[in-house]
C-alpha cells in the first residue's frame, strides 16, 4: 500500500428523498489498500459503493478518481474500465459461466488474448468444470464466485466488493479471501470491502471504516479500529454491545 489518494472524498452527500443521506465529510482512500466498511444494515455502505462504482451522483459533494473530478453519468469508458464491482446480488446474463466471465473482455475487445486468464480464474475457483453450464442453474453461491470471477479478470484498478461472500460456505469464503489477497498484492488494486462479517474486515482490510445512520464514524488502521478505537461507538460496534 502507497499513501498516494487514489480516491478522494469531499463533503460528500447522498440523499435517497426524506428517508436516508449518506454524508461523508472526507475520505481518502490510497491507492493500493484495502479498506472495509463496517456497519449494520442501512448504514450506507452500498450507497457509497454505488457512488464510488459511478453508478449514482452525489446529492452534493466531491469525489476524485486518481486525481481526476468523478462523477457518475460523465465517465468516460477508459475510467469505467478501470473500476469492477461485485453486489450484493449479483446478476448473470443468460449464457453460460465461460462466456459470462469472459463478456467484460469481450467489452475491451481483449477476450482472445486473455482466454488463459478466464481459465485460471476458472480453475481457482472450482467453476472450471462448470464452465458450460448455464447460470441460470448456478446455486446462489457458485454466483456469487462467476461474478467475483468476472470481476477479476479484468485486473481492475478499483475493485468493489458488496457481501461478495454473503451466501458461501466457510471454505469458499476463505478461497475467496485467499484469490482476491493475492491478486491484489499482485496488481495493487485498490479495494473497498463492504462487509458484515468483522472477523472478514480483521482479516482483509488495511483499513476499516464505520458507518453509522449515514455517517462516517470512525475510519482507521485494522488493528486500531479493532483494539484502541477512538469512538465509544466504534468499540461498542465491534464488540457486539450495539443492537440497530
Amino acid at each position: 500500500m502507497t499513501d498516494d489518494g487514489f480516491l478522494d472524498l469531499q463533503q460528500l452527500s447522498k440523499s435517497h428523498g426524506a428517508a436516508f443521506t449518506l454524508t461523508i465529510s472526507e475520505l481518502t482512500i490510497a491507492r493500493g489498500e484495502v479498506l472495509a466498511l463496517i456497519g449494520p444494515t442501512g448504514a450506507g455502505k452500498s450507497t457509497l459503493l454505488r457512488l464510488l462504482a459511478g453508478l449514482d451522483n452525489p446529492s452534493s459533494g466531491h469525489i476524485r478518481f486518481d486525481g481526476n473530478p468523478f462523477i457518475g453519468d460523465r465517465l468516460t469508458t477508459t475510467t469505467r474500465h478501470r473500476i469492477a464491482t461485485v453486489f450484493q446480488r449479483p446478476l448473470l446474463l443468460s449464457r453460460s459461466v465461460q462466456a459470462n466471465v469472459e463478456y467484460p473482455l469481450q467489452l475491451r475487445g481483449t477476450s482472445g488474448s486473455q482466454a488463459d486468464r478466464v481459465r485460471k480464474l476458472l480453475e481457482r475457483f472450482d467453476l472450471w468444470k462448470l464452465r458450460d453450464q448455464a447460470a441460470g442453474t448456478l446455486s446462489g453461491g457458485q454466483t456469487h464466485l462467476v461474478a467475483l470471477a468476472r470481476a477479476l479478470v479484468v485486473e481492475p484498478d478499483l475493485l468493489l466488493l458488496d457481501e461478495p461472500t454473503a451466501n458461501l460456505d466457510p471454505g469458499n469464503v476463505a478461497l475467496v479471501e485467499e484469490v482476491v489477497r493475492d491478486l491484489q498484492q499482485a496488481r495493487g488494486m485498490t479495494i473497498v470491502w463492504a462487509t458484515h462479517n468483522l472477523f472478514q474486515a480483521r482479516r482483509v482490510a488495511d483499513r476499516v471504516a464505520l458507518l453509522l445512520e449515514g455517517r462516517l464514524v470512525e475510519v482507521g488502521a485494522t488493528e486500531k479500529i479493532f483494539e484502541t478505537p477512538a469512538d465509544p461507538r466504534t468499540a461498542d460496534f465491534v464488540q457486539g454491545r450495539t443492537i440497530y
